[in-house]
C-alpha cells in the first residue's frame, strides 16, 4: 500500500469528486484563501478545500522513503486535523492525462503550525510515489481536504495494540504521537512491526526514544523478515504464534495497517471468517483496519 493510510475510492466516483473539487471555481477560491490572506489568525489549513502547497525541504529516510516538507502560507497556520486523520493530494505524474488521488497520512505532530509532513514510499513502476520522490524543494502539491480516519477518544481505552506492515506505519505512528505526547491520555499501546529488512523500520529512532520516556505504557515488537547477521531483531513475519505470545491479555482495541495479504490474513479474508485475530479471540469491533 501507499505510505500513509489507505482510503478507497470506486473508480466511477473519481469524476464526481474531481467535480466537488473543481465546482463553481472552487480550487480558485482555496489557492487564493491559501495565498492571500495576511490575517495575524491561524488558519485550519484542512477544513475544507485546501489548495497548493509549496514544498520546503526534504529528508531521504532509507532506500526508497522520503520525508516530505509542505510549508503553510503563513508560519501561524495550523493543520486543522485531529488524530486520527490523513490528507487527501491529487498529483499529475509525467504522462497521465488526469490527476492521480492518494491519501497519505501526516508524520508530522499535528499540533505544529507552519508546515506538514508526509512520508512516501516509492515503489517499482508506482507513477505517483515516483512523482513525489522527483519533487524539489520550490516545487507544489495540491491537497484537496482532510479525512478522519478513526474517531480516538482519550482514555476511552485502558490498552490498545497496534500492527503494522512495511509503510502502513504512518497512521499508527500519528496515533501513537497522539496519544503519547497528550499528558491528559494514559492509554498504554503494543506496536508490533513487521518489514523486510531492517532499513524498513521506518520511525525507529522515534519509537524508541517513545519507548525510553514511557517504559510503562508503550511497548515495541519488530519482526524482521531478512535481519541483519547478527541482529538481535526477532525474525520472521506477523503470525498467529507471535501475536498469541506478545499481545496483552488486557488489550481492548487492535488497529491494524499494512500490505493486503497481512491485513487479510489477521482479519478473515482468505483465511474463513475469523482470521487470526478472530482465531485468538478478537471481535470483529474490537478491530480497526485502516
Amino acid at each position: 500500500m501507499a505510505s500513509g493510510s489507505r482510503f478507497i475510492i470506486k473508480q466511477a466516483a473519481v469524476p464526481n469528486l474531481l467535480l466537488g473539487i473543481a465546482a463553481a471555481g472552487g480550487v480558485y477560491a482555496a489557492y487564493s484563501y491559501l495565498q492571500g490572506s495576511t490575517s495575524s489568525q491561524p488558519r485550519k489549513m484542512f477544513g475544507g478545500v485546501a489548495g497548493s502547497l509549496t514544498l520546503q525541504e526534504t529528508e531521504n529516510i532509507n532506500h526508497n522513503t522520503k520525508r516530505l516538507r509542505f510549508a503553510f502560507p503563513n508560519a501561524q497556520d495550523e493543520t486543522g486535523l485531529t488524530v486520527v486523520s490523513s490528507v487527501l493530494t491529487l498529483s499529475w505524474p509525467k504522462g497521465s492525462l488526469t490527476p492521480a488521488i492518494r491519501p497519505y497520512t501526516p508524520v508530522s505532530d499535528l499540533s505544529k503550525p507552519g508546515f506538514i509532513d508526509l512520508m512516501v514510499k516509492k515503489y517499482p513502476g508506482g507513477k505517483v510515489s515516483t512523482h513525489l520522490h522527483s519533487l524539489q524543494p520550490g516545487d507544489s502539491l495540491f491537497f484537496a481536504f482532510g479525512i478522519k480516519a478513526y474517531p480516538w477518544t482519550p482514555n476511552k481505552h485502558n490498552h490498545v495494540t497496534l500492527i503494522a506492515g512495511g509503510a502502513g506505519i504512518t497512521p499508527l505512528y500519528q496515533l501513537i504521537q497522539g496519544v503519547l505526547d497528550n499528558p491528559e491520555d494514559r492509554t498504554k499501546m503494543t506496536l508490533v512491526f513487521g518489514v523486510n529488512t531492517e532499513r524498513d523500520l521506518l520511525l525507529r529512532e522515534e519509537f524508541e526514544t517513545y519507548q525510553r520516556k514511557f517504559p510503562d505504557r508503550f511497548e515495541i515488537v519488530y519482526t524482521v523478515s531478512q535481519p541483519d547477521e547478527g541482529s538481535s531483531v526477532r525474525k520472521g513475519h506477523v503470525t498467529k504464534e507471535l501475536l498469541n505470545e506478545v499481545l496483552p491479555v488486557r488489550t481492548d482495541k487492535v488497529f491494524v495497517c499494512g500490505p493486503p495479504a497481512m491485513e487479510n490474513a489477521l482479519t478473515g479474508k482468505g483465511r474463513g471468517e475469523l482470521g487470526i485475530l478472530g482465531e485468538l479471540g478478537y471481535r470483529k469491533d474490537q478491530i480497526f483496519k485502516f
